[in-house]
């Protein structure tokens, strides 16, 4: 039984925007080569900020001092592995919020032991593809480089299992599937339509959103609203953008345009949120 109490609300996630845009929480990234740039732009036009600081001089004592902590495993090597462990350590030595994003995990042996090392130090929020998920909770999953080849569905039972080292999970996909902890510290199910095809043809879109969830997280009162406001932002944004755009270019501008334009307004009109019946223990 999911608890239907406990799903964030319209409310919720408007209050979490207001929030978001009064505070501007600054971000502190460790991602991949491929995504600094495009990530620092969404956290800019979605309302929040972001600095990229990877070297481990230097990655702890920001991880104290942050909104947020984005770890994303897109591009690691050894320096940036020790900078992963230390900001994820300080981070949770001195309770900045912080999400693991298990890129490219199952499918390369070495940033999968990564991965589990650094859920040792408890990631407020994990959030990945249904096939990251599944792999990091060590269910196989089939992973093709960094895409899923699983359905977002499919990771729920896995999501549910990280929820012992995480307060919430999620799982991307054509509908996103969310489980976590409300505030009377029931688990829930939510679920969030939307968005659009265009974006996994736009590099670092994934990516960002793991950086917009850490955003979130620095204003939300609980990690699973927090989650939810990311998802929902993304998804109203992409549906809004490619209304506006013809191709993966235009499509690409047209979603920073609309993450900036996203309002309560919009939220209300557009957000698909909705519970989900959890699955039975013995089905996990």
């Amino acid at each position: 039984m999911t608890s239907t109490t406990n799903v964030p609300t319209i409310d919720d996630l408007a209050d979490a925007l207001d929030t978001l845009r009064a505070r501007t929480p600054l971000v502190h990234s460790l991602t991949n080569i491929v995504s600094a740039n495009f990530l620092t732009n969404v956290l800019l036009a979605a309302g929040a900020s972001n600095a990229h600081i990877d070297n481990v001089h230097e990655a702890g004592g920001f991880a104290r001092i942050a909104g947020g902590v984005l770890i994303n495993l897109g591009t690691p090597d050894d320096g940036t592995a020790a900078a992963f462990i230390a900001a994820a350590e300080a981070a949770h030595d001195a309770g900045t919020p912080w999400v693991l994003d298990p890129v490219g995990v199952g499918g390369l042996p070495w940033r999968t032991g990564l991965a589990a090392d650094l859920l040792a130090y408890r990631p407020t929020a994990v959030r990945g593809n249904a096939s990251e998920i599944i792999a990091l909770a060590g269910r196989g999953g089939d992973t093709r480089g960094v895409d899923s080849a699983d359905e977002a569905a499919a990771a729920i039972p896995a999501a549910l299992a990280l929820l012992e080292y995480s307060d919430a999970v999620s799982a991307s996909g054509p509908v996103d599937y969310l489980v976590g902890r409300g505030r009377d510290g029931a688990v829930t199910g939510v679920r969030i339509a939307g968005g659009s095809a265009m974006l996994p043809r736009v590099t670092s879109t994934g990516c960002s959103l793991g950086g917009l969830v850490a955003a979130y997280l620095a204003v939300a009162p609980t990690a699973l609203i927090g989650l939810a406001a990311a998802h929902t932002h993304v998804a109203v944004a992409a549906e809004i953008a490619e209304q506006n755009s013809t191709g993966p270019g235009s499509f690409a501008v047209a979603y920073l345009d609309a993450l900036y334009a996203v309002d309560v307004d919009a939220l209300r009109h557009r957000a698909r949120i909705e519970a989900f019946e959890l699955p039975k223990k013995d089905e996990n």
